[in-house]
This record gives C-alpha cells, sequence and structure tokens, in this order.
C-alpha cells in the first residue's frame, strides 16, 4: 500500500478530511522549499503537493503562475524538484509527497527515467493536468513499477466511462 493510500485510510479511520497543501518549488526562493515543506507538516499537513515551475501553466489560474514564473527566475527544473523531495525525505519518510504539473518535462527525461528518478528521490503521486486518462496507460505502468501513484483529473462534465477510467 502507498503512503497515499495509508494516509488515506488513517484519515478515514480518525474520521478526518486531508489537508494537502500546496507550493510551488523554487518559489520564492530556492532554498526556502524544503523548510516550507516541513513547516507545512509541523503545522498540520496531512500530504504535500509541490509544483514544478513550468514556462506555460495554461491549467492553473494567476496565483499559480505568478509563482512558476517566480521559481522559474532561479531556473528550478523538474531535477532540482527531485532534489528537493530527496532533501525533504532526510527527515521525513512518512508524510506522502505529489508532484503537480505538467507533462512536457516529463517527456523530454522519458517516462521510464523519470519515473525511476522520483521513485527514488521519495514521490509518492504525480499528478499531470495535462494527461489524458486515455494517453496514461503507459505512463502509469512506469509510475507504479516504481512505487508511485498516478493522480489524474476530472471535469464535472466527465461521463461515466471517463470516470472509471
Amino acid at each position: 500500500m502507498s503512503r497515499i493510500a495509508e494516509r488515506f485510510a488513517e484519515l478515514k479511520k480518525n474520521r478526518r478530511k486531508a489537508l494537502v497543501p500546496f507550493v510551488t518549488a523554487g518559489d520564492p526562493q530556492p532554498d526556502t522549499t524544503v523548510p516550507v515543506l516541513h513547516a507545512m507538516v509541523e503545522a498540520g499537513a496531512d500530504m504535500l503537493e509541490i509544483g514544478v515551475p513550468f514556462s506555460d501553466p495554461m491549467a492553473d489560474g494567476p496565483v499559480i503562475q505568478a509563482a512558476c514564473e517566480r521559481a522559474l527566475v532561479h531556473h528550478i527544473t523538474l531535477h532540482q524538484v527531485l532534489d528537493m523531495v530527496r532533501e525533504f525525505r532526510q527527515q521525513d519518510s512518512a508524510t506522502p509527497i505529489i508532484l503537480m504539473g505538467y507533462l512536457n518535462p516529463i517527456e523530454v527525461w522519458g517516462y521510464r527515467e523519470f519515473a525511476q528518478a522520483a521513485g527514488e528521490a521519495g514521490v509518492d503521486g504525480v499528478l499531470t493536468v495535462d494527461m489524458p486518462p486515455e494517453e496514461a496507460d503507459e505512463f502509469k505502468e512506469f509510475l507504479q513499477s516504481n512505487g508511485i501513484d498516478a493522480i489524474l483529473l476530472l471535469a464535472r462534465t466527465s461521463g461515466e466511462e471517463r470516470i472509471k477510467k
């Protein structure tokens, strides 16, 4: 069972909702990300969602777009985000970490190579906002083989068939 599934089971047992705060890696400064992650856990976060800065965050609102712009000024890359996760894991091996971002940097790296590096860094879940479920099978396999949950999005207008997929 993944850390995410374990955490949800624990929350269900205790009749609690999950607090999953979001931070864009490298915003406002690269060296503040890991301390902010630890502070969020100390403040009660059940899981952490870390945004991977991207140059064209089309599915995000103005706040996350601005955070990406600030992080990209520091040239934050997907590789550096995984380094931040590794650093966080030196002190916290229990809190689930979910990366949120776009498919392009992962495709450039390669699904298999990214999944292996993310698993080794301690990532528990990957949410790619522009990965349609109809095209996700190969990526999901690589993630799952490295102990990572693939997280796909649904729209309010999604039909039953797509929801099941």
